[in-house]
């Protein structure tokens, strides 16, 4: 197929049907009341689901990453498509049968491999179609997957009303079928070293430099480095502060700045918008003023989030904080994987983002793990603040030391270049 001829806004648009799909995950809360009301199954084995389910993701995305790379996107996709929506499907045929074993099984394992391979399957084919916006190009397909919910949970939400909850699944398992196959037969990667018109014309013309990655390397390469652990370590704070913050954003406003549950749930709607915009907005401003520096800006954000947030008064301060944490929380997973791109390259970007992906599992953990032992051993929210203040204050010293090592290896490649063509 001449893949010269493809649309890569049309591209773009695919990945974000496939992230739609997947990001429904989130809206997983809808099931689990009529869950425990007509089956009877305890809350805590309902949630187990969904543990699962976000643990596979992180999980999945590593064990299959040289999979996507070596297969490509859209084969990748088209196995993430019938994972997915198998284990949709798988859902509601184990609901109508009363087997929680069974529910365990197709949405917790089915859905949570389908969930890793969907997500990162399109990320490094849209970094190589957009060379110019690798920022906003992957910001625009994950915040397909942070507004999934906001689709799927009415629609759901009604159908569990008008045909039942074991039918919801049935046809919410056949439409995300259909729309991740939809965008994973258009998906190809570009030819290589593809570039845009327009920046062709803007480099020939001298007033754009062609930005070079700093190494181009294989995933077993880039673990060895430092500036990988070091972005290992920062995502893992960012995503343990975010999804911490998400876990009990309701009783903490509560409990904290005196909200009303209507006011607290409304909170939360809101907190959606932030994290899907998130991933647009920051990821779109990285483009301009480097994926260092915007990690350099959430963590002096959340470090005044967390400092400040124990003492605010006013409940409207205390909610624009929150939204700031959740949208450093978005715009991480956005800003991965182009920074993925600038440190390491394109060679092997799906299986690098998939072993970096492996701290959504363990943030996805750690956050709520540790809000609920502090909350539970001190009956307060509190010092869980000044525990994340410490974390934060860790991951703000290794982004600017990141950013320094950066600069500095910039520095050497470019005298390098230099020399070698002075001695030419």
């Amino acid at each position: 197929m001449d893949t010269t001829k493809k649309n890569r806004w049309l591209i773009a648009a695919s990945a974000v049907s496939i992230h739609i799909s997947i990001g429904a995950a989130y809206a997983y809360s809808v099931y689990t009341q009529p869950l425990v009301d007509i089956k009877g199954w305890t809350m805590a084995s309902v949630t187990t689901a969904f543990t699962i389910m976000m643990v596979l993701g992180g999980g999945s995305a590593a064990l299959f990453g040289k999979f996507v790379e070596r297969s490509g996107p859209r084969k990748s996709a088209m196995l993430a498509a019938v994972l997915f929506s198998l284990g949709q499907a798988g859902s509601g045929l184990a609901i109508s049968m009363s087997s929680l074993t069974g529910f365990l099984l197709s949405y917790g394992l089915l859905s949570g491999l389908g969930l890793g391979i969907g997500y990162i399957a399109p990320v490094s084919t849209l970094v190589k179609w957009f060379p110019d916006k690798r920022g906003l190009a992957t910001g625009m397909a994950v915040l397909g997957f942070g507004t999934g919910a906001l689709a799927t949970a009415p629609i759901a939400a009604n159908l569990i009303e008008s045909i039942g909850i074991s039918y919801t699944f049935y046809v919410l398992g056949a439409s995300y079928f259909a729309l991740m196959m939809l965008g994973a037969s258009y998906i190809a990667p570009p030819p290589r070293n593809w570039m845009p018109a327009r920046m062709k014309e803007l480099i020939k013309d001298g007033t754009k430099k062609i930005k070079k990655d700093l190494t181009q390397a294989t995933s077993g390469e880039a673990v060895k480095t430092k500036h990988f652990w070091m972005l290992w370590t920062m995502m893992l704070i960012n995503t343990s502060a975010g999804i911490m913050m998400i876990s009990v954003a309701s009783p903490m406003a509560q409990n904290i700045a005196g909200l009303s549950t209507a006011s607290a749930a409304t909170m939360v709607g809101l907190m959606g918008i932030f994290n899907g915009g998130g991933r647009l907005g920051w990821a779109a401003a990285s483009d301009y003023i480097s994926r260092p520096k915007v990690f350099i800006v959430f963590f002096i954000i959340q470090l005044i989030a967390f400092t400040t947030l124990p003492v605010i008064t006013s409940a409207f301060i205390f909610q624009i904080f929150i939204f700031l944490v959740v949208s450093c929380y978005g715009g991480g997973f956005s800003n991965l994987p182009a920074f993925i791109g600038d440190l390491f390259g394109t060679k092997e970007l799906g299986a690098i983002h998939g072993y970096l992906l492996t701290t959504w599992s363990l943030g996805g953990l750690i956050g709520p793990t540790l809000v609920s032992q502090i909350y539970t051993r001190t009956g307060s929210y509190i010092p869980v603040f000044y525990v994340f203040t410490g974390l934060i204050i860790i991951a703000l010293g290794i982004s600017i030391l990141l950013n320094r090592s950066i600069k500095k290896a910039k520095g050497q490649q470019e005298k390098l270049q230099y020399e070698t063509s002075v001695s030419e």
